[in-house]
C-alpha cells in the first residue's frame, strides 16, 4: 500500500505518520477496543483512497494526528474519559467526510479492527 504524506501541509506531518498511527492502534486495542479503532481505521483507509480530495485528507490527518498526540485535552490515561476527546475528533471528521465512505472502506476498517483485536487477545493468551 502506498504511503501518504501531505507535502503541501507539513505542519500536519509532525503529528501524523503511519508508524505512530499503527503503534497507537495496537495500544488502543488493549484499552478501548473497537469503539476508537474502527473510526480511526475508517479515516486511515479514506486517507489512502484516490477519490478523496486533498482538503479532506488534511482533515483526516488532523484527526488522526490528534489521536496520536500523547498530550491532548483529556489525557488518555483517565479511565472511561481518556479517549472521549479522541473519539470526538474522529467522529467529527467522519461526519464531515461521510460522502467519501464506501462499503469497501467500511469493510476494510472492520476487518482490520477485528485483526488487531484478535492479535491483542492472542498476545494475552501467550503471556
Amino acid at each position: 500500500m502506498e504511503r501518504f504524506s501531505i507535502d503541501t501541509a507539513p505542519q500536519y506531518n509532525r503529528h501524523y505518520n503511519e508508524d505512530s498511527f499503527w503503534k497507537k492502534l495496537k495500544h488502543l486495542a488493549s484499552n478501548v477496543g473497537s469503539k476508537v479503532l474502527y473510526p480511526a481505521l475508517q479515516l486511515y483507509f479514506l486517507l489512502q483512497a484516490k477519490n478523496v480530495p486533498m482538503k479532506a485528507k488534511t482533515l483526516i490527518v488532523g484527526a488522526l494526528g490528534y489521536l496520536i498526540l500523547p498530550v491532548d485535552m483529556v489525557p488518555d490515561f483517565i479511565p472511561a474519559l481518556g479517549f472521549t476527546d479522541d473519539l470526538s475528533a474522529l467522529m467529527v471528521a467522519l461526519r464531515t467526510l461521510n460522502k467519501y465512505l464506501t462499503p469497501e472502506i467500511n469493510h476494510k476498517a472492520k476487518e482490520q479492527t477485528n485483526n488487531i483485536l484478535k492479535q491483542g487477545r492472542d498476545m494475552l493468551h501467550l503471556s
